[in-house]
C-alpha cells in the first residue's frame, strides 16, 4: 500500500506559452499556496486544497497579455499530472469519488473514476460570460487539461444555479470532495481496484 512519502509530486511544465510548478500532497492539511497571475482560478484552487484536504503549491508565469488561455489550461494540465505522479500504480486507493455541494441557490455534483482511461462530461451552462475577469469558458479547458493527464474519467454537472461565482465555487469545491474520497486509502483494499490487475 502507498506510503504518505509516496503520495507527493513536484511537477514542472515549461512551454514557450507557459511555466508552472505544482507540489501536491495527498495526504496534507488543506494548505494552499498560489502565484498564477489569475486570482479568480486561485480562489477556485483553494476550493480543491481545502476540501480536498490536499496541500498543493501552484507557480504558473503564462502569456497573460494575450490572455489567460494557455495558463489555466496548462495548470489543469500540470495538476493532472502530479495527481497520478502522486497516486503511482494507485495501489490501495477507493479509486472512486462523488460529491454533491450546495451554495445557496447553486447546487452540482462531481463523480470521478481514476479508471487510467481520460474522458470529462461537463455540464455546466453559466449565466455570464465572465465571473470579473475571468472567462467562464476556460473552467471546461481546466478540466479537459486535468482528465488527460491524471487519467482520470470525470463527469461534472451543474444541477441548478443562479450565479456564476456561486455555480463555479459549488463546482470546485464537490471536485474536491470527490477527489478526497477517490485518493482516500481503503484499509480493504490491499491490491490494484479492479478486476482487471492494473489502471
Amino acid at each position: 500500500m502507498p506510503t504518505e512519502q509516496q503520495r507527493r509530486a513536484e511537477v514542472a511544465r515549461d512551454t514557450l506559452e507557459t511555466q508552472i510548478q505544482v507540489a501536491l500532497n495527498l495526504d496534507g492539511e488543506g494548505k494552499a499556496e498560489f502565484d498564477t497571475g489569475v486570482p479568480f482560478l486561485e480562489h477556485m484552487l483553494d476550493q480543491i486544497a481545502r476540501h480536498g484536504v490536499f496541500d498543493l503549491s501552484i507557480k504558473a508565469k503564462g502569456d497573460l497579455h494575450i490572455d489567460a488561455h494557455h495558463t489555466v489550461e496548462d495548470i489543469g494540465i500540470t495538476l493532472g499530472q502530479a495527481f497520478a505522479q502522486a497516486l503511482g500504480n494507485k495501489k490501495g486507493i477507493m479509486r472512486y469519488g462523488h460529491a454533491y455541494v450546495p451554495l445557496d441557490e447553486a447546487l452540482s455534483r462531481v463523480v470521478i473514476d481514476f479508471s487510467g482511461r481520460p474522458g470529462l462530461e461537463f455540464h455546466a451552462d453559466f449565466p455570464s460570460g465572465s465571473i470579473g475577469q475571468f472567462e467562464t469558458e476556460l473552467f471546461f479547458e481546466f478540466f479537459q487539461g486535468f482528465v488527460n493527464h491524471a487519467n482520470a474519467t470525470i463527469h461534472i454537472d451543474n444541477l441548478r444555479g443562479r450565479n456564476s461565482h456561486h455555480i463555479a465555487e459549488t463546482i470546485f469545491k464537490a471536485f474536491g470532495r470527490a477527489l478526497r474520497m477517490a485518493v482516500e486509502l481503503d484499509p480493504r483494499m490491499g491490491g490494484i481496484p479492479s478486476t482487471k490487475g492494473c489502471l
